[in-house]
């Protein structure tokens, strides 16, 4: 507003000195200063105060005799004694007459006809009239204002603009306000004020004489205001209203530009009020013009971002003005750019008038102290040009040009600077325009090189300039330009635009001048590693650059060695990891199995070397040793392991094309892997999670795969239940001082036992106090000892808590742990002759497990343990199968197809065998091992003697067992009674618990392959565990799917087989499918009948009527069909015998009376009416024929029995 300029404003001295009412302040100022605040202070002085105190009562005196000496005061007196009351009624009858009359300048009810001008009539007036012809114009200017829809204007007003007249007309004003509040809010008295000339000076004077409204006045102009100021008259005129504002108080400068960036309005005066403001304390570092801007630009408020972008953007279209707060902007940021710049030989500090001519050049280092306000000054000017879309001007970009080429000291601040200087040549290559700029930034990149390390060791930073120089001459190398433009953005710290086109000038000079890729790599292998590399250490590091050479394949197309960096590289990590490490890792592989090209197939990388790894897992073998120093780190460990099982995976992925190419790397031998506690590393990675980010996932997908049996679901489960809250509260009440045994006592209890019960138990509950990792130097004990434990009169106790303690362990150390507890359970016979088993053996033949001690099976805790390593290495056989077809086959296959040139259709033939002999051997493994098993519940001779046989202990939950007669016997057996009493320890007994650990196990395997089940039933096994099998494994119900196609087969063995299963399954599982299958066996059996000789008719139908009682009482409509085919198959064997023996004619009968009338056989309390039939030991010369026919009736009179039972 230049039309006040000549008016004097309050000063910030007398506005702070009426805000505190500070009378020795005001006595201070001038005549004409004080003139300014004439109305506060005459009101202050006459009208009552609320402060009766006597401090107030001296400084009313002080304030009174100030006034005396002013000659206007009598007129503000004057204005005083007007009676508001009457004036403020006929204001607002002339707004509502203004209202009605649609705001035309008609009739006025506070001033009548005017005979002169406004500034006449203003001088010739009394105190009433000049306070009703101010009030008459300022609510005309406050209508227009509420009906402009927020257009501006700018009212031409005579009593506003005359000189002579103005401070009357401010003291009216002041008197108006503070008098009719409701009638004139301030906050719209501002507002009207903004559309005067001089408003400004008239608004300032209103402030300072109601010092209290200062923000609230502030808050209402900045609300109202234009979101662009600099785009319209009125936007400036309002930021320069509040930027006087502003000086009067600056103590709110920060305060209302705090209100600008809240309501996104007025951007200028923002900058504006940055510019103004003097901070009491200068700060050394960074300017507020550099920190304001650069906190608009780069916080996270996108929308204050784009509203101050906007600014920006239209600032640079309108012609350059002095008045332009933009410009006076990017002056002030010239001007603070120069003033740091290095000494200059023709350093040039621009004006107005001449900012685009030229700099000068030539320059020493960069001074320390402005290092840091260097730093902060790039990005800024990277955030207005990339962000807010800034063109600098010639002048500008030739004084950046400079401080980007300057040289820092070696300090962390220095080497961010030269970060940020290389980022902004690559983000605005524009800036290099002339030969000799360009000569200028090749020379400061060629000593970028060249103090590279000097920076990093003086600096004592891991992370240097020198690594990302190195990464981007890669991604120029491998044309990446998106990963450069991606590394600008993030060493910068905010998202640009940069077209990738834009940086072909760039590329070229580092492809061609300074880094061609032998030098590239050359220089990469000499860099030194990160010391104790982690996730905390940020920036752009050697890894990074090493990484990126790799997926190039610059190494090995060069010849240059980078085994041993990522092995040194690898052993100098720790937590949290770093995200590069993996990646590192994977493509460090990829470059080991693939080729760089096809014309050169041994151009790889060299793997790490056996003797490394074991370096690295040295003092982590779970032996003694644990108790001493590792060496390294337990993030290194878990690396070279995720190393390891990556390299396999990824050799027998990659196998058809490498046998292709006639390749075959190295795989790393069993023994190694045998030294490696995988399971502990894994199991230590579970606790780091946090630290490790995905390489524990990583892992378990790797174990999944090739070790299989390490991740068995028990297996998880038991270490819930050893790393659980329980066992830790149990652990840490175990006292610090409490008696610590060794090994060699342990093994000496063993060695004692049984007179060595107590003090072994005392041994072994103490060992279970202690956690798995520090339970693992007394595995061997525990296992070479194991065998003893089978001697007789050993507690149950000691076994049961040794299966505790192998479980523990288990979890930490299982493969080791499985060796060990097979080999110590071999039968006395082998360990007198020293036969040690190893790992490869027991993955090649797993039921190697099943041939132990004898006395194990009937030793419930220690067969618990032989079932876990038997599953385990189930697991495991499949996947070392498996692994070694996808090892040899596509070799094999190159070579037969090689040898066969000339055979076609043959070349495939080899690779169909293998699959399925590979296929065929897990059945057959997995069936033996189900046979063996089955076998063991068997009860032998001295536990049938005791009368542990397997009905007794299943009868309380089958009732009667359907099958009663023996195959080949020679007569029906003597029934048993349902309740018989049950032997002595039938339930309890070591028997009884081996065959429920062997049911569960083989329940889990027939759930994870039924083909298992199908394969095993098709074999049979003997008929007396069908009792046990039926109840005691709960997915045999599968059974059901393939008992048709088992009574299908043409041995009559396997059709009695299936017909006995099928009763127990009936009696186990009444469900519709099996009644449907029951009804197949029916009609099987009949046809059977007709087709089958007189001997096989015997041998067939003697084991298997008995099943027919089953299954009317499963299915009790199925008693038709079962009546019908016993008296057919009783006619069939009547018509054979009718020669031989005459009186077979009754026992026809009898069965069809029986048949008819079953009630009738039967009197009351369920006994049968007919004569006892004969016993077997009778009939033992008799026909065959004629014990089938007493079997037959047997069988009617159990089906009518059952039934009246049922009832």
């Amino acid at each position: 507003m230049s039309d006040s300029a000549g008016l004097q404003f309050v000063s910030s001295f007398a506005f702070e000195a009426m805000q505190k009412v500070d009378v020795g302040r005001l006595a201070a100022l001038s005549d004409p200063e004080l003139r300014l605040l004439l109305p506060c202070l005459v009101r202050m002085a006459l009208c009552a105060p609320a402060d009766q105190s006597q401090t107030w009562a001296q400084d009313k005196k002080l304030i009174l005799r100030l006034l005396s000496g002013v000659e206007a005061v009598n007129s503000v007196v004057a204005l005083l004694s007007v009676d508001f009351h009457a004036l403020e009624q006929d204001a607002r009858k002339e707004q509502q007459l203004r209202h009605k009359a649609g705001g035309s300048n008609g009739e006025s009810i506070l001033v009548s006809q005017l005979q002169h001008g406004l500034t006449l009539e203003f001088e010739h007036s009394d105190p009433l009239r000049r306070l009703r012809l101010t009030l008459s114009e300022l609510l005309a200017i406050m209508n227009k204002v509420t009906d402009s829809n927020g257009e501006f204007f700018l009212k031409s007003s005579e009593l506003f603009e005359s000189p002579v007249y103005l401070e009357e007309v401010a003291d009216v004003l002041c008197i108006l306000q503070a008098e009719l509040p409701s009638l004139l809010p301030i906050v719209d008295v501002a507002e009207a004020l903004l559309h005067v000339r001089n408003g400004d000076w008239f608004l300032c004077l209103l402030v300072a004489n109601v010092p209290d409204s200062f923000n609230e006045v502030c808050k209402g102009l900045i609300k109202n205001g234009e979101r662009q100021d600099e785009e319209s008259v009125g936007g400036r005129r309002r930021t320069e209203a509040l930027r006087q504002l502003c000086q009067m108080n600056p103590s709110q400068a920060l305060n209302i530009r705090a209100m600008v960036v809240e309501e996104c309005h007025l951007p200028g005066l923002g900058v504006a009020l940055t510019l103004d403001y003097k901070p009491d304390t200068a700060d050394e570092a960074v300017s507020p013009l550099v920190s304001y801007v650069s906190g608009l630009l780069l916080g996270t408020n996108s929308k204050v971002r784009t509203w101050f972008s906007m600014f920006i953007r239209n600032g640079q279209q309108r012609k350059r003005e002095s008045s332009s707060v933009l410009w006076q902007m990017r002056r002030q940021l010239l001007l603070e750019l120069v003033a740091i710049l290095p000494r200059s030989r023709s350093i040039h500090v621009p004006n107005v008038n001449d900012m685009e001519d030229g700099g000068g050049s030539g320059y020493s280092g960069l001074r320390e102290e402005h290092v840091v306000k260097a730093s902060a000054l790039l990005r800024l000017y990277c955030a207005l040009m990339g962000i807010a879309g800034l063109r600098p001007t010639d002048e500008e970009a030739e004084q950046l040009l400079q401080l980007m080429t300057s040289r820092p000291p070696a300090t962390p601040a220095g080497v961010r600077f030269v970060s940020l200087s290389f980022c902004k040549l690559l983000a605005f290559p524009t800036l290099v325009s002339t030969p000799e700029q360009e000569q200028l930034m090749v020379m400061w990149l060629s000593w970028m090189i060249k103090e590279e390390e000097y920076f990093e060791s003086a600096a004592g930073v891991s992370a240097s300039f020198g690594e990302m120089l190195l990464l981007v001459a890669m991604y120029f190398h491998s044309n990446q330009l998106s990963s450069i433009i991606e590394l600008v953005c993030s060493t910068l710290g905010m998202k640009i635009a940069i077209k990738p086109s834009s940086l072909n000038k760039m590329k070229t000079i580092f492809t061609q001048e300074i880094f061609t890729e032998q030098v590239v790599t050359a220089h990469a292998v000499r860099v030194a590693v990160t010391n104790s590399l982690s996730a905390n250490i940020t920036g752009f590091l050697p890894i990074h650059c090493i990484y990126q050479l790799l997926r190039s394949r610059a190494f090995t197309k060069h010849k240059v060695s980078i085994k041993d960096w990522i092995y040194r590289q690898l052993c100098e990590t720790t937590t949290p990891i770093h995200t590069q490490l993996i990646p590192l890792i994977d493509v460090y592989i990829n470059s080991i199995l693939t080729p760089a090209s096809k014309a050169n197939p041994e151009a790889t990388n060299q793997p790490i070397t056996e003797q490394e790894i074991l370096n690295v897992f040295q003092s982590s073998q779970g032996d003694g040793s644990r108790g001493g120093r590792q060496r390294y780190s337990i993030t290194t460990q878990l690396l070279i392991l995720y190393y390891i099982l990556s390299y396999e995976e990824n050799l027998l992925a990659s196998t058809k094309q490498l046998a292709l190419m006639q390749r075959k790397p190295k795989s790393y031998s069993a023994a190694l892997m045998d030294q490696i506690p995988i399971k502990y590393l894994v199991t230590q990675a579970q606790g780091l999670q946090q630290e490790l980010g995905g390489l524990h996932s990583a892992l378990l997908r790797l174990l999944a795969t090739n070790y299989p049996h390490l991740c068995l679901v028990e297996d998880w489960v038991c270490e819930e239940e050893v790393t659980g809250t329980l066992p830790l509260l149990r652990r840490m009440m175990l006292p610090t001082n409490t008696c610590r045994y060794t090994q060699s006592q342990l093994h000496q209890a063993f060695q004692k036992l049984p007179s060595s019960s107590p003090r072994l138990m005392r041994i072994l509950e103490h060992l279970t106090l202690l956690s798995p990792g520090d339970l693992i130097p007394y595995a061997e004990a525990l296992t070479a000892s194991m065998a003893l434990l089978l001697e007789p009169a050993v507690p149950r106790r000691l076994m049961q808590t040794l299966n505790k303690l192998w479980m523990v362990l288990n979890t930490v150390m299982p493969r080791r742990l499985w060796v060990m507890t097979v080999n110590a359970l071999q039968p006395s016979a082998k360990l007198l002759g020293q036969q040690k088993y190893t790992q490869n053996d027991l993955m090649v033949d797993p039921l190697i497990v099943l041939r132990c001690d004898h006395r194990v099976y009937r030793c419930p805790p220690l067969m618990d343990i032989v079932l876990h390593m038997l599953n385990g290495y189930l697991t495991a056989s499949k996947a070392y199968l498996q692994c070694h077809l996808k090892e040899t086959a596509d070799f094999d296959r190159q070579n037969q197809t090689v040898s066969n040139v000339g055979a076609p259709g043959q070349a495939d033939t080899p690779e169909v065998t293998r699959e399925e002999l590979k296929n065929a051997l897990l059945a057959a493994q997995d069936s033996a091992a189900v046979q063996i098993l089955l076998e063991i519940c068997l009860p032998t001779s001295e536990e049938q003697q005791l009368g542990a046989n397997t009905e007794s202990l299943l009868r309380s939950n089958l009732g009667p067992a359907p099958d009663k007669t023996k195959p080949g016997s020679q007569g029906p057996t003597a029934r048993v009674d349902v309740g018989d009493a049950e032997p002595e320890g039938g339930l309890f007994s070591d028997l009884r618990e081996v065959q429920c650990l062997i049911c569960c196990l083989l329940h889990q395997m027939f759930i994870a392959d039924p083909n298992i089940a199908k394969l095993v039933h098709f074999q049979g096994y003997p008929r007396a565990l069908l009792p046990l099998t039926v109840a005691g494994i709960p997915s045999i119900h599968i059974c059901l799917d393939f008992i048709p196609e088992l009574l299908a087969q043409p041995q009559l063995e396997k059709q009695t087989f299936a017909i006995q299963l099928l009763s127990h399954l009936c009696t186990q599982y009444a469900l519709p499918k099996s009644l449907c299958v029951a009804r197949l066996a029916i009609s099987v059996m009949g046809t059977l009948l007709t087709v089958l000789s007189r001997a096989k008719r015997f041998t067939f139908f003697m084991p298997t009527l008995p099943c027919l009682v089953a299954f009317c009482q499963a299915f009790p409509p199925l008693y038709d069909d079962v009546a019908a085919l016993l008296v057919q198959v009783g006619q069939v064997c009547a018509s054979d015998v009718a020669t031989k023996v005459r009186d077979m004619d009754p026992f026809i009968a009898r069965f069809q009376s029986l048949k008819e009338k079953p009630q009738a056989a039967v009197v009351p309390g369920g006994r049968s009416s007919e004569p006892t039939p004969m016993a077997a030991e009778d009939l033992g010369g008799a026909d065959p024929d004629v014990q089938l026919c007493y079997c037959i009736e047997a069988t009617f009179m159990d089906i009518i029995s059952s039934t009246l039972h049922g009832l």
